[in-house]
């Protein structure tokens, strides 16, 4: 493990993706919709069925908080949607949203190339763990103009298993040889969050998604509006 170093607070971090360096309803919120209209190919009764399976509010066209969704993975989206759609196969489904989200409208948090930028003139490693699949995260990273400024790149089928578990946050931290108290886990959901405490990180919580300040706050050693806050928390 490298040493600690004073000067700052941590060596490296770990941002989810969705709903923390993408905003998750001005990205996800919209791609859903488009994925309810096509799957149910201009029958309205099966565009309601599919979002109550989904817990998405049509009228608002966003996910609701409590959606399975939200933090799953892209299998478990498939089988959520799959209990509206009996006909078609779970893992056809999957494939169809894996292709389908790798083409999803991005909406960056923030400007990420000029903040990822200033975190590696710190020389700070960065990478990304996401329960999205590592293609669709690559994709995104990729399409955001991004991928080259990340250290490590990790989906729920990536080996390493999924959050909450710690597994795959400690994959970041042995391939970083970084101690995993000098890495952040920089999340929009409790899974994130949890994650990092079970992996003894530190955690910062971002309001981007779905999740509250009140649901985030007890599992976060801050909650920040956007990661844009996060070099200030640095230099704090």
């Amino acid at each position: 493990m490298n040493a600690a170093a004073p000067s700052r607070r941590v060596d490296g971090i770990l941002f989810d993706k969705d709903g923390t360096l993408f905003d998750f309803h001005a990205t996800w919120s919209v791609w859903a919709y488009g994925v309810i209209r096509d799957l149910a190919a201009g029958d309205t009764a099966l565009m309601d069925r599919l979002a109550a399976a989904a817990d998405y509010d049509l009228a608002r066209r966003r996910f609701r908080p409590g959606s399975p969704i939200i933090a799953g993975t892209n299998r478990e989206a498939a089988e959520c949607l799959a209990r509206a759609l009996p006909r078609r196969a779970v893992e056809e489904i999957e494939v169809y949203l894996m292709h389908s989200a790798a083409r999803a409208p991005l909406a960056p948090a923030v400007p990420l190339a000029p903040f990822l930028d200033g975190l590696a003139l710190t020389g700070l490693r960065l990478g990304v763990m996401t329960n999205d699949t590592e293609h669709g995260a690559r994709a995104h990273l990729g399409a955001a103009g991004v991928i080259e400024h990340f250290h490590f790149i990790a989906g729920f089928d990536s080996g390493h298993g999924q959050k909450p578990s710690p597994a795959p946050l400690l994959a970041f931290a042995t391939a970083m040889a970084l101690d995993p108290a000098r890495i952040a886990m920089v999340g929009d959901s409790t899974h994130d969050l949890m994650a990092g405490r079970a992996a003894g990180m530190q955690t910062i919580g971002v309001l981007t998604g779905p999740a509250q300040e009140a649901e985030l706050a007890p599992l976060a050693d801050a909650v920040l509006p956007d990661i844009g806050h996060i070099p200030g928390w640095l230099a704090g």
